[in-house]
């Protein structure tokens, strides 16, 4: 379903490749982070995402940890404790907690067979393809 782009909000590429062309017209409009970058190093990528909010931090806050505090209060695990991510409801009636598996790049392996990997990198070969968008596919 997700190839055929049979999802909720209709095809996911499409969505991708609209904030993706943005970016690339309005860096200071939309800025992309990829979870996999995100993963790696929370630290730079809060503070990238702080700067592009216009509201860095001091130097006084990187001093006081406040950067780490907030990688801390954000990560994934605290993020599905959160009650609403347990036991909540979003649009079209999607239980929340389908949302959070482990939260480790790369475990989408232990759910698709590589036919389907074979499919899906396909299907965003000939849909995003020549953009300039482009996903890794952490094969360990």
């Amino acid at each position: 379903m997700y190839c055929k782009g049979i999802v909720g909000f209709g095809p996911f590429w499409e969505h991708m490749l609209g904030y993706w062309r943005e970016s690339q017209r309005k860096p200071s409009k939309v800025l992309i982070l990829t979870y996999e970058d995100v993963k790696k190093d929370i630290i730079s990528n809060l503070k990238r995402l702080a700067k592009f909010l216009g509201l860095p931090f001091s130097a006084e806050e990187e001093r006081a940890g406040v950067v780490e505090e907030i990688a801390r209060l954000c990560s994934f695990e605290k993020m599905k404790d959160v009650e609403v991510n347990k036991n909540g409801k979003s649009i079209m009636n999607w239980e929340n907690r389908n949302l959070f598996r482990k939260g480790e790049v790369g475990d989408w392996m232990n759910y698709l067979s590589p036919e389907m990997v074979e499919e899906l990198s396909r299907v965003l070969e000939e849909k995003l393809g020549g953009s300039g968008l482009a996903f890794k596919f952490n094969v360990l």
